[in-house]
């Protein structure tokens, strides 16, 4: 009797264990290339959520960018993403890339801006957009929407992106190797300030970087899609060798997941992303926008989960 109750003792701690472990969440997140900056502060935010939320394990996936993150969270394989606002809405309304495919999204978090960068060096003869014509230049890697809103910025400036170039789908790094070798002119990059690759290219002994203006495409861009884009600038200073402000184009990031996170989750991920913060700034200086003041509806073209709406409110957000 005594040795069958040990073995009933060890069945039920058998099952507990295994209960334990059926109850354990795993949150794929996806971010972008090394390159960029939704990678670090995807790997932040896992790190965040691994050790603040109870029996949960989140992983920040390297992709392509916003498209590939959106194509993960419509087919189940990632559970929150980054997006630039401009592709979340193409995702939405199953347009563009997402042709059909419409992917059912829900905005968590406005994050903070993303700048469009139009890169080149000295030596390329690359000094407006007008002189992309007849260029080797790189509009982004495909999946990322760099390549959504490079797009849309040649077609403001009056250009053909097949005609008018030799055109290359490279990510920021391999973009920023490119171009050392002399292998392109000019790059589009869309990301946070400062960009990992970009000042690294900037700090190159020998290189002196061309940062290209083209707030005057931001009007045209609107008029098309909907008011999407703000215009913005790159500080003097931003990267090295930088002399003189960058004037430029903007999108705002959101961070977005599908319809079936609950609205608890929901709740509980945006409160940690506020209230520690400190753990994302500590990573990219760009997570001090993740403010509540962001968090205005308009902000975001994408419908909000309802438990981030409560959570905003609560802090005093007017959405």
């Amino acid at each position: 009797m005594k040795r069958g109750f040990i073995i009933a003792l060890a069945a039920v701690a058998t099952l507990g264990v295994s209960g334990a472990v059926a109850q354990q969440k795993t949150i794929a997140i996806g971010t972008g290339g090394t390159g960029g900056v939704y990678y670090p502060i995807g790997g932040a935010l896992a790190n965040l959520l691994s050790k603040n939320l109870k029996n949960t394990q989140a992983t920040a996936q390297v992709t392509g960018g916003s498209v590939d993150n959106l194509k993960l969270i419509g087919s189940g394989q990632s559970e929150i993403g980054f997006s630039m606002a401009d592709a979340a809405v193409d995702a939405l309304k199953g347009e563009d890339k997402f042709k059909g495919n419409p992917v059912n999204l829900r905005t968590l978090m406005v994050l903070y801006p993303n700048i469009m960068h139009v890169v080149s060096i000295e030596g390329t003869g690359v000094n407006t957009m007008a002189d992309l014509k007849g260029k080797r230049v790189s509009t982004g890697a495909p999946g990322s929407a760099t390549e959504v809103m490079a797009f849309r910025v040649i077609e403001a400036s009056g250009l053909d992106k097949d005609k008018d170039m030799k055109r290359e789908r490279l990510s920021v790094a391999e973009s920023v190797n490119a171009i050392k070798d002399r292998k392109i002119d000019a790059f589009f990059w869309v990301g946070g300030l400062p960009t990992a690759g970009v000042t690294d290219l900037a700090a190159t002994p020998g290189v002196k970087i061309k940062m290209i203006d083209h707030t005057e495409v931001v009007a045209k861009m609107n008029a098309k899609y909907n008011n999407l884009y703000a215009p913005a600038v790159i500080k003097a200073g931003t990267y090295p060798g930088q002399t003189a402000d960058n004037k430029v184009s903007a999108v705002w990031n959101i961070l977005v997941t599908n319809d079936k996170m609950t609205d608890q989750e929901a709740y509980d991920i945006v409160k940690l992303m506020v209230e520690k913060k400190a753990d994302l700034v500590a990573v990219h200086k760009d997570a001090e926008s993740f403010s509540v003041d962001n968090q205005i509806k308009s902000n975001s073209p994408v419908p909000w989960n309802a438990g981030a709406v409560k959570y905003f409110v609560e802090k005093g957000a007017k959405m």
